[in-house]
């Protein structure tokens, strides 16, 4: 296999296959990986006389070689370049610090590695819920790997561990594993320190020096001594852990919060003032989850009460999540006419921004002169306003 920048294909990768095949009858390579350019955040190719070059050994030195190499893998998708920044490096750098905090507090909480755990045999919901959404993962990486999308596989593995794992397994576990001892903990703590060691084989190769570490660590806290390189275990193998019925509880649970959460953003509801939630017309099952769940959605929603009623009450944000209506009450909250009157004035200046932006792109004279970065500046402008005007909008919607 030949990796190699699209600029040369021609003159480089073409003469080195003919010159092969010509001079030694044989082919020299079978795949060629064609990488994209590497440019400045702004999307202009890096040159000494701008002064606009990044010097990856600097990167390295400030956010390590493992942040890095992931910021790359991230960013290298087919037929596009990269727009390289020192932000985008911090943020996988609190990414590599996010999984150390993670594994942290597994050690803590005494969760370490049982040769005899069987992944297949968990019978808690969470774990179960966990674990079919790792084996997802291992999925997603390993065929966008195979089929040479880095970029994809790279995502796929970071949505697991900081959305998945760290966002809401490791929070919805808490109130297990620092209980009281019971079956539920020990199996709790076993499943905690199997998924670290999935995670750390899943982000191995754009992460090997943070991963190799990690399993060093997993393998002492084991007592297994020298349990060998990470570089030499298998890949994980995790097809058939997918379980639904886990995923339809625990999945509603996170979709429930994270609606909340974003409503209460969107209403500019204090983070401190709990709010009451009603679900409207909850069937028996849904019912169900919310008991099962109250103490922890009041936690992670910053909820005062759950109750079920038959219609919407008055003056209340309403959100379907996974076909259930979900209503937060807001009289005595907000300002109601006042928090329509900011939005409605939020909308009008996102809109005035936005129709500058789509001037200047409209203009052929400025696509003609303006620097590629300075267009596609524009077209960014023009995308990211659009976002913030429908979700503003969205948020009016539900005050109506």
């Amino acid at each position: 296999m030949l990796v190699t920048g699209f600029d040369i294909i021609f003159f480089w990768v073409a003469r080195m296959m003919m010159m092969g095949m010509h001079f030694m009858k044989e082919i020299p390579f079978a795949d060629v990986y064609i990488h994209a350019l590497v440019r400045d955040e702004k999307g202009a190719k890096m040159s000494k006389s701008k002064g606009n070059v990044i010097d990856p050994l600097k990167l390295i030195d400030q956010y390590g070689a493992d942040a890095l190499r992931f910021t790359l893998a991230a960013m290298a998708a087919q037929g596009r370049d990269i727009k390289l920044a020192p932000a985008r490096v911090e943020g996988y750098r609190n990414f590599a610090t996010k999984l150390w905090n993670a594994s942290r507090f597994a050690e803590i909480n005494g969760c370490a590695r049982i040769a005899a755990f069987d992944p297949a045999g968990v019978k808690e919901t969470l774990n179960q819920w966990m674990l079919g959404e790792a084996a997802k993962a291992c999925a997603e990486v390993s065929s966008a790997i195979e089929g040479y999308r880095f970029n994809d596989a790279a995502n796929a593995a970071y949505r697991f561990v900081w959305n998945i794992f760290c966002d809401w397994y490791v929070e919805l576990t808490k109130p297990v594993v620092q209980g009281p001892d019971s079956a539920a903990k020990d199996e709790t703590r076993a499943a905690t320190a199997f998924a670290l060691d999935q995670i750390a084989k899943l982000l191995h190769p754009f992460m090997p020096f943070l991963t190799e570490e990690l399993w060093a660590e997993f393998s002492a806290r084991a007592g297994q001594g020298d349990a060998g390189l990470l570089a030499l275990a298998p890949w994980p193998a995790l097809s058939g852990l997918e379980n639904a019925a886990a995923e339809a509880e625990i999945g509603w649970v996170v979709d429930l919060v994270s609606e909340i959460r974003s409503v209460r953003n969107e209403m500019n509801i204090p983070g401190g003032q709990p709010i009451p939630l009603v679900l409207v017309g909850a069937p028996a099952d849904v019912q169900a989850r919310a008991r099962a769940w109250d103490e922890t959605i009041r936690r992670l929603a910053r909820l005062s009460e759950i109750s079920f009623a038959a219609s919407a009450p008055k003056s209340s944000a309403q959100m379907i999540v996974r076909g259930a209506i979900v209503c937060l009450p807001l009289e005595g909250v907000i300002d109601i006419g006042a928090e329509t009157a900011r939005l409605a004035k939020e909308i009008a200046r996102e809109q005035g921004e936005v129709k500058k932006a789509e001037a200047k792109l409209g203009n052929a004279d400025f696509i003609a002169r303006a620097p590629e970065e300075i267009v596609e500046e524009n077209r960014e402008r023009r995308a990211d306003g659009l976002a913030r005007i429908d979700k503003m909008r969205a948020a009016l919607e539900r005050l109506k």
